[in-house]
């Protein structure tokens, strides 16, 4: 019994594994180490006073609710579009958060970390290309917070008016790695609207698999094969119980809980509705 079990558990690894890498295909390398020109360390955000009492912080945990919230709401803070740089330090949250949910989830999170790092990439390659190779002093300068990829709108453009954005071949660009950020964001967000559902009539609760299996149907599903679809089934057995999802945004019961995930939602929608907006109106939608 308990060799059949790991057996099962070795095959649903090993198909996740294959899920992720070829739902989630990019050409890219080992990244440099933190510090170097392409890839800066990014210092520890001060704390903010005056967050939403429904977020408390989480001793003993990299994923902080209200950390997540405040680089959502920066995402927003230019009319109609996306900032890049506080977008990508969201995902750096939810990639904590992912990471939290085990070893399944974990292939999952290792591709969205090597597509949020790629972006940071690219930015300081076209960045630098635009002041004609030249080294600023500061890394960080060419990065999406300053560089040409400050926001989704901005990348965008400078991507298509390069001619780096490949609409019949896979390419390593911006749009192409964002908009697969796109589309596991939406995963996200309906796992978290899931989580907020009421009981059914007879007060059980869908279980966090049934709510992924749900998600990746509306989300993922729909970009990925027939075999891929049907080996997705094999990662939702995996993941934790309802409780586990609670101790995240460090709540005891779901009364608790439905406060803070309802918060998050709306700024997930209000950034995912942003770049789904910019994405659309440059036909960038159904990249390879």
């Amino acid at each position: 019994m308990r060799r059949t079990r790991l057996r099962v558990m070795a095959t649903a690894a090993i198909l996740a594994l294959m899920l992720f890498i070829s739902s989630f295909w990019l050409p890219q390398g080992t990244g440099p180490a933190c510090g170097s020109e392409s890839h800066p360390c990014h210092k520890p955000e001060p704390e903010e006073s005056g967050l939403n009492p429904a977020f408390r912080e989480c001793p003993g945990q990299l994923f902080q609710s209200s950390v997540l919230m405040r680089h959502l709401e920066a995402c927003l803070s230019e009319e109609q579009d996306v900032l890049m740089e506080p977008y990508l330090q969201s995902w750096d949250q939810l990639i904590h958060f992912m990471e939290s949910l085990g070893t399944m989830v974990g292939f999952f999170s290792h591709k969205v970390k090597e597509k949020v790092a790629l972006v940071r990439r690219l930015s300081i390659k076209l960045s630098a290309a635009e002041h004609h190779g030249k080294r600023h002093p500061n890394p960080e300068a060419h990065g999406p917070k300053y560089g040409v990829f400050r926001s989704v709108r901005s990348m965008v453009q400078v991507e298509l008016a390069r001619g780096l954005v490949g609409f019949s071949a896979r390419t390593e660009s911006g749009c192409r790695t964002v908009l697969r950020l796109h589309r596991s964001l939406l995963w996200v967000k309906l796992v978290l609207e899931g989580l907020t559902e009421e009981p059914d009539q007879y007060g059980v609760y869908k279980s966090p698999g049934e709510i992924g299996r749900e998600a990746y149907a509306v989300a993922l599903a729909p970009h990925h094969s027939w075999f891929l679809r049907h080996a997705a089934e094999l990662v939702f057995v995996a993941l934790p119980d309802r409780k586990h999802f609670l101790q995240l945004v460090c709540v005891n019961s779901q009364s608790e809980a439905v406060p803070a995930l309802r918060t998050i939602i709306r700024a997930m929608t209000r950034v995912h509705e942003r770049t789904q907006e910019i994405l659309e109106r440059h036909g960038l939608l159904l990249l390879p």
